[in-house]
């Protein structure tokens, strides 16, 4: 037999040039079983154990292969946050609730104003559609909402505008009036207000739904809920937004898992009220116990603190790694800055202890 010189290689296709120009994010996942994960955000104990008892009551393997049906999550959830069933969509997490928004209403080139630095995702499916996006700095002094200067930055063709409260990573928010102000400086804009810290705020623009037609609201189950591993979220707005969402959506991005947790977790409150309780008492100890150190940290609204070590940010996240405790660099936005998610007050006893031999060395 013989053969021939192989065929050259066709030239690679190139991708779209908004995808061209996107920095890659690549969140860093692994190896962080059996350590005490202080680094992204999650629920540090799991979540509800009627969790668990109601997927094991309702999974079956006939059930396993249907296409996941949504009604009597949607009406669960329509009753626990007190909305209308048709004034939201279920989500794959808030990253889907994101990108459905973006795909909705943002256009190429279209202005699309952000703060920075908040979470990544914003930017990622704004480039991802070719947005032309802009940013406005949180005030480098104490890293609280710059409202006058996002304001002033809204532009008659300002197409969406994105806004986490609390925002991740500086844990800074701003009250419900300082909301409604943006809303109605762009009556023209998308406005997604992300709540995925509400609990620990108590800061909700829910109540505002029904008066302003330009108002999105997320929220996930990813954090207090303690569903992370299960992707998913809500994404409110007026029934005729909805409308529209819901055309610019995969019909099964949701599933059946996911939604069936959903349920469940919305109906145990008493084990929310005891997590977020237990939250906001270990995060005035961490802020206590960063005091006596002598480093610096922001106030935060959120279930996570951000302070300074400087130089030793980097250094400290690795020593801190080697004796099982994870906690999360973000020098690269914020100079010399480290975060710290809040869990139970035990576990934040651990991480004070051990940073402690670090930075007293």
């Amino acid at each position: 037999m013989k053969f021939g010189r192989r065929p050259a290689m066709a030239e690679l296709l190139k991708p779209r040039a908004a995808v061209e120009r996107m920095a890659p994010y690549s969140p860093p996942t692994g190896g962080r079983a059996g350590k005490l994960r202080l680094d992204f955000n999650e629920n540090t104990i799991g979540c509800s154990p009627r969790v668990i008892e109601f997927l094991r009551e309702k999974l079956t393997s006939d059930q396993l292969s249907i296409y996941p049906e949504y009604v009597e999550a949607t009406r669960a959830l329509a009753h626990f946050f007190q909305v209308a069933p048709d004034e939201f969509i279920l989500s794959n997490g808030t990253d889907e609730a994101i990108q459905v928004l973006v795909n909705t209403y943002v256009d190429d080139g279209d202005d699309v104003l952000l703060l920075k630095p908040s979470y990544a995702m914003y930017r990622f499916y704004a480039e991802l559609a070719g947005a032309s996006v802009r940013e406005i700095e949180y005030a480098p002094q104490d890293l609280s909402f710059p409202v006058e200067e996002f304001i002033a930055a809204i532009r008659p063709d300002t197409r969406a505008i994105l806004v986490a409260n609390p925002n991740n990573p500086t844990g800074t928010g701003i009250d419900l009036a300082d909301v409604q102000r943006i809303l109605e400086a762009a009556p023209h804009a998308a406005v997604l207000i992300d709540e995925a810290y509400f609990e620990f705020s108590g800061v909700t623009a829910l109540g505002c739904l029904r008066r302003y037609s330009n108002l999105f609201i997320s929220r996930t189950f990813s954090k207090v809920y303690g569903m992370a591993a299960m992707r998913c979220g809500c994404l409110f707005s007026a029934a005729e937004n909805i409308r529209w969402l819901h055309k610019a959506q995969s019909p099964y991005s949701v599933n059946m898992l996911a939604a069936l947790a959903a349920r469940a977790a919305v109906e145990d409150r008493e084990y929310v009220a005891s997590y977020v309780s237990e939250v906001l008492a270990a995060r005035a100890m961490a802020c206590e116990g960063l005091r006596k150190l002598g480093i610096p940290f922001f106030a935060s609204r959120a279930n996570f603190v951000l302070f300074r070590a400087g130089d030793r940010a980097i250094p400290i996240r690795d020593a801190l790694r080697e004796r099982g405790v994870l906690i999360r660099d973000r020098s690269y936005e914020i100079p010399g800055c480290v975060r710290v998610t809040i869990g139970t007050r035990a576990q934040i006893e651990r991480f004070l202890e051990e940073l402690e031999k670090l930075w007293t060395r």
